[in-house]
């Protein structure tokens, strides 16, 4: 049967006498029906629910603006939200992965679509995707491109913020989290995992510690398969080994290799690519980048071009701030113009020739020369040619 998850979900919220999530999954439906075309039964759902106010306004919360979800659950101690709620729409949402992965979030993707058909044929597995790897690999992106491509609010939980220093207090927080994530239609993203997910066993843990790992398992293994969890850590050596097995989906998200590196720059700069400027320099010169970086300084050299009143970058400046980018990276502290100017020129010297280094600073060649004899010791001048 179609539909069917939405229809028992429906049927639990008002087994439960929760009127809330019988509302909030009646209105999931009407929203799949007029999708798929079934414009008069998704008209006659939301007519029912409008014979009811209350009902109305928890159904009608969908299509409100982020963060207006009512009833989010708090931390007992502090009563602030425990979740950041947001609604990422298809078109705006960009997603850029090697082609392993994508193929892999596709699974996971038709898994969530057609989970009453592989329920039918008892072969369905729960909707649970942990993605790990270096900062800046797109697992935040991933879990927004989820949302949207599912149509479902994203509940960001950072997971550092659920921890309390009052006895209990996380595990009462943790249990308030999961109880909402099953009373509305969401996708659940638990962010900085390894804050609650830590492995057990370390002889320094607390007894506290290890109870929460305790009981985001019990909490994890209480969600029905259909509720979709989506977990990311930057350090997954740290899982405790009783959290990856509730996992049936995993993504290893690697550093961007040269391909991806040349589609990051291609997105990222878009109409503000001159004719002269190589996307394949600038993936070969970044070696090593995040696409987190790459977009940070497609940003900067974009800004600059705007506020400068040009409609494209300037080739110059894009790989002015990517050298400056690679510095940080590299741990390389550039207090002065002076250190900047050497350390481009160390970084790239067939492209920052003197002449180029003195137009992108807007000073005079000489001052460039002496910048570069001060830093070789020599007066080698190099070549005075930009390529």
């Amino acid at each position: 049967m179609e539909h069917l998850s939405e229809v028992l979900k429906i049927l639990d919220g008002a087994l439960k006498s929760n009127q809330s999530m019988a509302a909030n999954y009646a209105g999931l439906l009407a929203d799949k029906l007029e999708r798929s075309g079934s414009r008069r039964e998704a008209s006659a759902i939301r007519e029912r629910l409008a014979r009811v106010p209350a009902a109305l306004i928890s159904a009608q919360r969908g299509a409100q603006a982020p963060g207006s979800l009512g009833g989010l659950p708090v931390d007992g101690d502090s009563r602030l939200n425990t979740v950041d709620v947001s609604r990422p729409s298809v078109g705006e949402v960009q997603l850029l992965l090697p082609s392993g992965l994508q193929a892999r979030l596709q699974e996971f993707l038709s898994s969530v679509l057609h989970h009453d058909k592989l329920q039918a044929a008892g072969v369905s597995q729960p909707h649970r995707l942990v993605m790990h790897g270096p900062p800046g690999t797109g697992k935040t992106q991933t879990a927004r491109w989820i949302a949207a491509q599912l149509h479902l609010p994203l509940l960001t939980v950072r997971c550092d913020t659920l921890i309390s220093s009052l006895l209990g207090q996380t595990s009462r927080n943790l249990r308030r989290v999961f109880d909402y994530a099953q009373e509305v239609p969401c996708v659940l993203f638990l962010d900085e995992f390894d804050a609650l997910a830590t492995a057990r066993g370390n002889e320094r843990d607390v007894g506290e510690l290890q109870r929460v790992v305790i009981a985001l398992l019990q909490n994890i293994d209480a969600l029905p398969d259909e509720t979709i969890l989506l977990a990311a850590t930057n350090h997954d050596q740290l899982l405790d080994y009783a959290i990856w097995r509730r996992f049936t989906f995993r993504l290893a998200m690697p550093m961007p290799d040269q391909e991806l590196r040349e589609q990051l720059w291609a997105q990222f700069l878009g109409a503000y690519v001159p004719s002269q400027l190589s996307v394949d320099q600038l993936a070969q010169r970044s070696s090593g980048l995040s696409g987190a970086a790459i977009e940070q300084v497609c940003l900067d050299a974009k800004r600059a071009a705007i506020l400068a009143a040009k409609p494209q970058v300037e080739e110059t400046e894009v790989f002015r701030r990517l050298g400056l980018m690679m510095a940080m990276m590299e741990g390389q502290r550039l207090h002065s113009l002076k250190s900047e100017i050497q350390w481009l020129r160390r970084w790239h010297p067939r492209f920052f020739s003197q002449r180029v280094l003195a137009a992108a600073y807007g000073v005079s060649q000489r001052q460039i020369r002496n910048a570069i004899e001060e830093e070789d010791g020599h007066g080698d001048q190099g070549d005075e040619s930009a390529t």
